[in-house]
């Protein structure tokens, strides 16, 4: 009679490779991960595979990696390649860095539509660059108003530039179109507020913006040479214009919440209230010997009546500074 031997050895070795589990495959994150130690090569490496199979963030990123030449050689053609795919996905990021890559590359009419479409969305550095391009009729038809709604908004989130142009538009526009453009900006910043970006790229765009046509040119967007986050980013709070955008646009209405005898109790009310105001800004208007606490600005006398409205058991008025 014939028998099988079995090698003990072979048979535990066996086992130790059925009991092994598989490796879990490699994520944007593990790239993000690679790129923050500066080990830039494996970073592309995980991200290339994930970018063939579509994944936006992915594409994104190693878009990013071809434009700063870092873990590759630096090719403007296939950064434009992987940024467009992620762009294409619906990639904000993308959006707005390949919109930049192509304004700086001369290619304006690719650009804007790019940069219209990001800056539809919220992104601060595609509201400077298309809102200024509006306001020149650079590339596209001149729309001074809207121009001037994108670029508040820009500078409302904090853009170093946005601000800039946005002073220059307020020496050469008329306050009543400034009013009305405010008035675009607040609306569209409540129904389309800027999404976050589910996982950040290693950089963001360096691309600057051309020239324009008239003293409100805009400023070169920051880059970003961070490394990308890891951590998820929630969508921002839609944005209001920035103080100095609202000061000066004459018949804004305001609401006034009380009037105290000493401006710390003003203060104190108005820190209170702040998170029901949706970002509102606080005015202490002196009156004699009290204070009185207003806060704004709002688009017409129904808005602050509304907003006075919404603060149950406050007392509340609308009020329009002269």
């Amino acid at each position: 009679m014939k028998f099988i031997r079995f090698s003990f050895l072979a048979v535990a070795a066996l086992a130790i490779t059925v009991a092994a589990p598989a490796l879990a495959p490699k994520t944007v994150r593990d790239g993000i991960e690679a790129w923050q130690h500066a080990d830039y090569a494996a970073a592309v490496a995980i991200w290339r595979p994930l970018a063939e199979k579509g994944d936006a963030d992915a594409a994104f990123n190693l878009g990013q990696a071809y434009r700063l030449g870092r873990g590759v050689a630096v090719d403007l053609a296939l950064a434009q390649k992987w940024l467009q795919k992620a762009a294409s996905a619906g990639h904000l990021d993308a959006e707005t860095t390949l919109g930049l890559l192509l304004f700086d590359s001369g290619s304006r009419d690719q650009a804007m539509q790019w940069l219209k479409k990001a800056a539809e969305r919220g992104e601060p550095r595609a509201m400077l660059v298309y809102g200024t391009a509006l306001f020149n009729g650079d590339g596209v038809p001149r729309d001074q108003m809207m121009a001037y709604a994108y670029v508040s908004r820009s500078a409302a989130q904090g853009l170093e530039p946005a601000r800039t142009t946005l002073q220059q538009m307020d020496d050469m526009l008329p306050v009543e179109l400034r009013r009305r453009a405010i008035e675009i900006a607040l609306q569209n910043a409540a129904e389309k507020p800027a999404p976050g970006s589910a996982r950040k790229a290693p950089a963001r765009a360096a691309a600057s913006a051309a020239p324009a046509k008239s003293p409100a040119k805009p400023a070169t967007p920051p880059a970003t040479s961070t490394p990308a986050r890891t951590a998820t980013k929630a969508a921002s709070a839609p944005p209001s214009p920035p103080a100095s955008a609202t000061a000066a646009i004459a018949g804004g209405w305001r609401i006034q919440l009380g009037a105290f005898s000493k401006r710390e109790s003003a203060e104190a009310l108005y820190r209170k209230l702040s998170p029901s105001l949706g970002g509102r800004q606080a005015f202490y208007v002196s009156a004699g010997a009290v204070t009185r606490l207003q806060a704004g600005p709002y688009s017409s006398r129904a808005a602050a009546a509304s907003a006075c409205a919404s603060l149950k058991g406050q007392a509340c008025f609308p009020v329009q500074p002269k």
